[in-house]
């Protein structure tokens, strides 16, 4: 879990860096190797790296728009998912689908920038398990701004009724975008959500790797034994903004501080260090974690960008082999309307 937490981090740092060149002084979105939005979840390590250390890689992971520290955990390619978010050819959607949207069919992960899109995917892996018969689990990250969302309630009582191998994990971070939880949503405790379905709901106050992973082993192991569905909140925190570019004029100076002390890499640091653990061990986890990002970037830097007419490609219709612009219509050859 720690080196799991390092590398998230760390590459993340390292993406701020890469995503900020050439934006700079006046904020241009379109600029730099990396256009478009960019959303960090630097603070959110411990409920990936928590959760998916107790997944295999037939099991499905859907994530929301801050995905890539659940991403590392479930074992996604760190390169081609890198090169992805530089909307390089030989990135996990050939460039196509960004940072928001990525694809790993290899170990079961995709992610969108939709709220709460991911739970009526996962809900289908689950029931999909179901039927197969296999003991394989589906889990679907969300934030705690999206357990409002239709798609997530629906997907709760589908799962319930039918008894499917899911877990629902809340990451609670406080902030929905710009507005505080206690503005938008009825509960404290994202986990009560559960009661209105009659499945298992389970909070995580803190911001420990630890204790996720201790819930987590509970809620995975329910649903791969035959169970049925979990609501999983972590308590976690935002170190950054909502996007990277964000002023946050929104968030007042001592919730940024407190955000700053609430680190779950450092605590579970201390954890190691507590059982045991030597500093060289814990340095050389760091060192492995820092080669494998610096490695990835570069490698996904050097790859080709996408041929101009690869737009066409991969579209939602394309159209049948030989057909031009030039072709009749029915009405031209008397043909039925």
């Amino acid at each position: 879990m720690y080196e799991n937490m390092v590398t998230a981090r760390q590459y993340e740092e390292r993406l701020q860096e890469e995503y900020m060149a050439g934006k700079q002084p006046a904020f241009d979105i379109s600029a730099g190797p990396i256009p478009g939005e960019l959303h960090l979840a630097a603070g959110h390590e411990a409920a990936g790296a928590g959760v998916c250390q107790h997944l295999r890689d037939d099991d499905t992971v859907t994530a929301p728009h801050r995905p890539h520290h659940i991403a590392i955990a479930k074992g996604v390619d760190l390169k081609r998912m890198t090169a992805e978010i530089f909307g390089r050819e030989s990135g996990l959607s050939g460039g196509k689908g960004g940072h928001m949207h990525l694809f790993d069919p290899d170990v079961n992960f995709a992610c969108s920038g939709i709220i709460a899109e991911g739970c009526p995917p996962a809900v289908g892996a689950g029931l999909a398990a179901k039927k197969r018969n296999t003991d394989s689990v589906a889990v679907a990250f969300l934030g705690e701004g999206a357990i409002d969302q239709g798609a997530f309630l629906e997907s709760l009582n589908l799962a319930s009724v039918q008894n499917l191998p899911v877990v629902f994990v809340v990451e609670d971070n406080d902030w929905a975008i710009s507005m505080p939880k206690e503005r938008v949503t009825d509960v404290e405790n994202g986990a009560q959500r559960a009661d209105g379905f009659g499945l298992q709901g389970m909070r995580v106050d803190a911001d420990d790797a630890v204790a996720v992973s201790e819930a987590a082993r509970e809620a995975v192991g329910r649903a791969r034994d035959g169970n049925g569905p979990t609501l999983l909140e972590v308590q976690v925190h935002r170190r950054m903004g909502h996007f990277m570019g964000d002023p946050e004029s929104y968030r007042p100076d001592e919730d940024k501080d407190a955000a700053e002390q609430r680190d779950s890499i450092e605590r579970l640091e201390s954890d190691l260090q507590a059982h045991g653990v030597d500093d060289e061990t814990i340095d050389d986890l760091r060192s492995r974690a820092h080669d494998r990002v610096e490695e990835a970037i570069e490698w996904a830097k050097d790859q080709p960008e996408p041929e101009s007419e690869d737009a066409y490609e991969d579209v939602f219709v394309n159209p049948p082999s030989g057909v031009t612009d030039n072709e009749p219509s029915t009405a031209d050859t008397g043909g039925d309307d």
